[in-house]
């Protein structure tokens, strides 16, 4: 009978751990208990690089376990976001995801290696940059409604200079002239740098960036800051009227950067590690290094979050096809 009531205890306790483990409440209880490693798909010195390496510092300030920085970059993105993709679910491994892994990336590739849903878990929305429309100083135009209005006077004369084809200030024209009815001849180089010392030259005409990248020359009187596609004006460029300002309602066609995990994460550890980002993100001094950066901070639920991601998804899925781009 002894052995009997043991053999129970023995079986009710093995129950009692599985049951732990199934619901992902006992590898959340002592989360972290190794280092944490955050893969970025981008090389080191980038924004998206900082940004990894600032909630990092955070993370083992908080957790005292050493976070990782991975740098992985290549293929537009995907070769990094595959790793994080097939990595060990057990939250040791995160991806600093953003619009390029996943909203443009899956839609410009025929077969990107990853599926954007089914092989992550959304953590949470870091921060978004808004996009600034900036011209050649020699651009004659006072706003958008002026230069929307000679645009279509004139399909195809004005042109834009974007980073490569199907990157966001890439797509961030393509639906601006959608939404207008205008035609504007795109021309890619191989990055931000050349794009914008053209566009400065005037060998093209214009360009859709981030403030974080553009405000520089802004700054420095070398580009004319026409728009901010944000609610209010920022305000670091209050002299910028924002899109909505000048009639162009609904242009909400912004950067984003953010935290995925591997699908099948325990949800616990989702949600601590969600909680630590959230918590993060209101402090002052990430509030005021993020926007240093040019963007605003945000946190939200990975409820939330997951339904940005499937919304921005088939907003640039339409303007991928609209606009015929293709991966180099």
């Amino acid at each position: 009978m002894k052995r009997i009531t043991q053999w129970c205890l023995a079986l009710l306790a093995f129950a009692a751990a599985a049951a732990g483990a199934a619901d992902g409440s006992g590898t959340a209880k002592n989360y972290p208990s190794k280092p944490i490693r955050i893969i970025v798909p981008y090389p080191p010195g980038g924004g998206n690089d900082t940004l990894a390496r600032i909630f990092g510092q955070k993370l083992t300030e908080a957790w005292s376990q050493q976070v990782v920085i991975d740098n992985r970059p290549g293929a537009g993105t995907t070769i990094g976001t595959q790793i994080a993709a097939r990595a060990v679910p057990n939250g040791y491994t995160l991806l600093l995801s953003s619009i390029a892994t996943h909203a443009l990336a899956p839609n410009l590739y025929k077969n990107p290696g990853y599926d954007p849903v089914k092989d992550f878990s959304p953590i949470t929305l870091l921060a978004v940059a808004p996009t600034v429309l900036v011209m050649n100083n020699s651009m004659p135009f006072k706003g958008v409604q002026d230069f929307v209005a000679a645009a279509k006077a004139a399909p195809g004369k004005y042109t834009y200079a974007s980073g490569g084809a199907g990157t966001p200030p890439h797509m961030a024209g393509v639906i601006f002239a959608s939404m207008n009815g205008i035609n504007l001849l795109h021309v890619p180089y191989k990055g931000g740098a050349p794009a914008q010392l053209d566009t400065i030259s005037g060998q093209t005409n214009m360009m859709f960036d981030t403030a974080a990248s553009v405000m520089p020359q802004i700054k420095a009187g070398k580009l004319k800051a026409v728009a901010i596609a944000r609610e209010q004006r920022l305000p670091e460029l209050p002299e910028v009227a924002t899109f909505s300002e000048q009639g162009i309602k609904g242009y909400e066609v912004n950067a984003w950067y953010s935290m995925h995990a591997p699908a099948g994460v325990p949800k616990p550890i989702i949600a601590k590690l969600n909680a630590e980002f959230v918590r993060i993100l209101k402090t002052p001094e990430i509030i005021a290094r993020i926007k240093q950066l040019g963007s605003e901070t945000v946190g939200n639920t990975p409820e939330q979050f997951a339904a940005f991601v499937q919304a921005e998804s088939v907003k640039y899925a339409k303007a991928i096809r609209e606009s015929g781009a293709k991966a180099e």
